[in-house]
This record gives structure tokens, C-alpha cells and sequence, in this order.
């Protein structure tokens, strides 16, 4: 009787199954999606990066989304092979700032100087994402789903700027302002 008793109280208590592998929580599309838009320095600096696209004219308003969405393909595939690249969240932190400023200040690149600047800070980002990407995703899944919604935060700061910044240029000034007091935050683990 008393190991009849036994068996549901040590089922209850026992964890989850070693048959599951781990990280499988949060290893698809839907998350890939989500991973971007839940962490405040990701959030901050593709949103950026498509209000100071916005601020760009001719090529160069397409230059830095695409920079920034190349680059971080190759910086998931780093983080995922487990391969190591250095200052990894300084980086990020640094974007953040940058970015920001590069928003506030409306500065003005040609597309290639665009292009660099967007894919060199996107590195970081995507090594950030490959590294965390949970063990038993499917990469590719995965890392479509932060694609799009990396493409889908610069398309809306790219119209929202375009929407805003013509009428509320300061609003638009003050997010860049916002979003630089974030990356000094960042830096300094705020």
C-alpha cells in the first residue's frame, strides 16, 4: 500500500522527461519573432535603424535595413556554429547609442558609409541571436522568424518616420535623444 501511495507523490514531484531536450521551449517561428521584440536594446536599435533610414534620401534610405539585415544573417550563423566574437554586449550597447544619436543628429551618410555602419552593429546583434537561439530550433525556422521581425521593426521606424518626421521632426529627434540615453544605460549596466 505504502508504494502504491509512493508512485503518484514521486510522479508529481519528479521534473520534466530526459527524452525532452532542452531549450525546446520557445523553438520556433512564433518565438524567432518574438526574440527581437522583447529585448529593449534589439527593440531600440531596429526601430533606429529605420528612423534614420527615414532621414536618408535616394539609396541610401535603403542602404542601412539592408546592411543591418545581411550582416545579422551572418552574425546568427557565427552564433550558432558556437564560433566566438568579442564584446558582444558592449557592441550592442554601443548601437544603441549610436544609432540613436546618428537619429538625433540626422546625420547624413552616403549609402555605402549607411550600409557599413547598419551591417557592422547588426553583427553583433545577429551573433547575440544565434548564440541564444534555443537548442532544439530549427535554425532556419528560427532565424526566419527574426528576420522578419527585424525587417518588420525598420519598415516601421522607415514609415513611421516618414509619417512623423515631416510634421513632428522633434518627435522624431527625441526618440533618437531617448534612444541614445538608453545605450549610455546599456554601457554602463543601467
Amino acid at each position: 500500500m505504502n508504494r502504491l501511495l509512493a508512485f503518484p507523490i514521486f510522479a508529481g514531484l519528479s521534473g520534466v522527461a530526459s527524452a525532452h531536450t532542452f531549450g525546446a521551449h520557445g523553438a520556433g517561428f512564433f518565438h524567432g519573432v518574438m526574440h527581437p521584440l522583447l529585448g529593449a536594446d534589439h527593440l531600440l536599435a531596429m526601430l533606429a535603424v529605420g528612423l534614420w533610414a527615414s532621414q536618408q534620401g535616394g539609396r541610401a534610405r535603403w542602404a542601412a535595413p539592408t546592411g543591418f539585415v545581411l550582416a545579422m544573417v551572418v552574425g546568427m550563423a557565427l552564433g550558432v556554429t558556437g564560433m566566438a566574437l568579442p564584446m558582444i554586449e558592449p557592441m550592442i550597447a554601443a548601437s544603441v547609442l549610436v544609432l540613436g544619436l546618428l537619429v538625433t543628429a540626422r546625420i547624413q551618410l552616403p549609402w555605402v558609409a549607411g550600409f557599413a555602419v547598419a551591417a557592422g552593429f547588426a553583427l553583433f546583434h545577429g551573433f547575440a541571436h544565434g548564440s541564444e537561439m534555443p537548442e532544439a530550433a530549427s535554425p532556419l525556422v528560427y532565424a526566419a522568424g527574426m528576420l522578419m521581425a527585424t525587417a518588420c521593426l525598420h519598415a516601421a521606424g522607415l514609415f513611421g518616420g516618414y509619417r512623423i518626421g515631416r510634421q513632428h521632426a522633434a518627435l522624431v529627434r527625441g526618440f533618437g535623444l531617448a534612444t541614445a540615453g538608453a545605450g549610455v544605460a546599456l554601457l554602463y549596466g543601467v
